[in-house]
């Protein structure tokens, strides 16, 4: 069984093909610059990659590419889009209505939409992207996956702000927290690879990429998360803020005269590290910018381990402790120098890495100490498996 895996974004449509029969990718691809000039479409399949560019005005057309291209004779992968059981789509912010992956119909669209105000640069490219695949591809079934789902396990205490309750029940103002699909796969496989179960342990996973976020995964369900009501909350990220007292932004706009939308693009991307830096928003510039003596480049580095460090103890005291800490996606997993940074210092947690075993990039290690008491693992993400096989159970219960 072939499912097709589409995340749709404002300009870009990444797809990938999984048999679900091996759980392997087939073919994936890029659809990159939409609806602007140079539209152009990238696809690997079996060790062969072709480059398409091509006018496309909108997703409906980069949909049509992106059928011809996993068809085509050459370089396809499938005969035709009728060996396409089903397609799963990554939807950003699914609210409080869904706390899991649902088959997509008429309602849930609605629902998507309705949630717009919460997410206006994502929900309304996912929805496009539906659309355009609803199209092109009538009579397959199709499923949403929402990157706020996992989350919606966590208590009150967690989610609601120091705010009049009046701006929760009116405007739905809470933590909705985001990277769900990969905390839920890296907290279950990190059970499985040490042959236990999910719910038997208190896992936090580090999710550290351009976007980062941290989850307390206690017992099989997240009690708490660093994201917010938009991911811009929590750690520094590539170019994202994080945490700032809010007052500053009025400081801010008072001062050099701007509107909160100018000062909120500043936050979303102009800060982080690549504001604290200089340098950029990729680790590796900085990690070599710090080795070459860069200051704001070394303190970048360093205001983003003591965040990590932060939330890693802050819900090591919700869960009561911690059995499990899990790095993942591309800086956790193949942050070396960041690894062993961060977990400096929490022998009193009873938790500690081995210099030698943490010398890995990408691959699912153990890279606790031999006297460490808590796991500390890299487990590489995988957030299109998760919504491939939300996608097969659904349509599986319903074929």
């Amino acid at each position: 069984m072939e499912v097709l895996v589409v995340n749709a974004g404002s300009s870009s449509l990444k797809y990938q093909l999984i048999n679900m029969k091996t759980e392997e990718t087939t073919a994936e691809g890029l659809i990159e610059r939409i609806g602007i000039e140079g539209s152009k479409l990238t696809q690997t399949a079996q060790g062969k990659k072709i480059v398409f560019e091509a006018p496309m005005r909108d997703h409906i057309d980069a949909s049509k590419y992106m059928i011809q291209a996993l068809t085509d004779s050459t370089v396809g992968v499938v005969k035709s889009m009728d060996e396409i059981s089903a397609v799963g789509h990554r939807v950003v912010q699914g609210g409080e209505r869904f706390s899991a992956s649902v088959l997509i119909n008429e309602d849930v669209l609605h629902e998507i939409e309705a949630n717009i105000p919460l997410a206006p640069l994502h929900n309304p490219a996912n929805l496009m992207g539906i659309r355009a695949c609803q199209q092109v591809m009538p009579d397959t079934r199709m499923v949403a996956v929402f990157d706020t789902a996992f989350h919606q396990t966590m208590p009150p205490k967690a989610y609601l702000y120091g705010l009049p309750m009046d701006y929760y029940k009116r405007l739905k103002v809470r933590r909705y927290g985001f990277h769900g699909t990969s905390h839920s796969y890296v907290s279950a496989r990190a059970a499985a690879f040490l042959g236990l179960k999910r719910e038997d342990l208190r896992i936090i996973t580090c999710h550290l990429g351009n976007g980062s976020s941290i989850a307390a995964v206690d017992h099989g369900k997240c009690v708490d998360t660093s994201m917010g009501m938009t991911p811009l909350e929590g750690l520094i990220m590539g170019t994202r803020s994080g945490n700032l007292d809010p007052a500053v932004l009025q400081y801010i706009m008072n001062s050099d005269q701007i509107d909160v939308d100018t000062l909120l693009n500043v936050l979303n991307k102009e800060s982080g590290l690549l504001g604290i830096s200089g340098v950029s928003s990729d680790m590796r510039d900085i990690e070599s910018a710090a080795a070459e003596g860069n200051q704001n480049a070394q303190m970048a580095l360093e205001m983003l381990y003591a965040g990590i460090k932060k939330y890693i103890g802050a819900y090591a005291a919700i869960m009561g402790g911690v059995d499990v800490i899990v790095f993942t996606a591309g800086i956790g997993e193949n942050g070396i120098e960041l690894r062993e940074n961060v977990m400096e210092g929490f022998d009193f947690l009873g938790a500690a890495i081995d210099k030698e075993k943490n010398k890995v990039r990408g691959k699912e290690r153990d890279i606790s100490s031999q006297d460490s008491r808590v796991k500390v693992l890299v487990i590489p993400t995988n957030e299109e498996i998760v919504i491939a096989r939300d996608t097969l159970e659904l349509v599986g219960h319903e074929g």
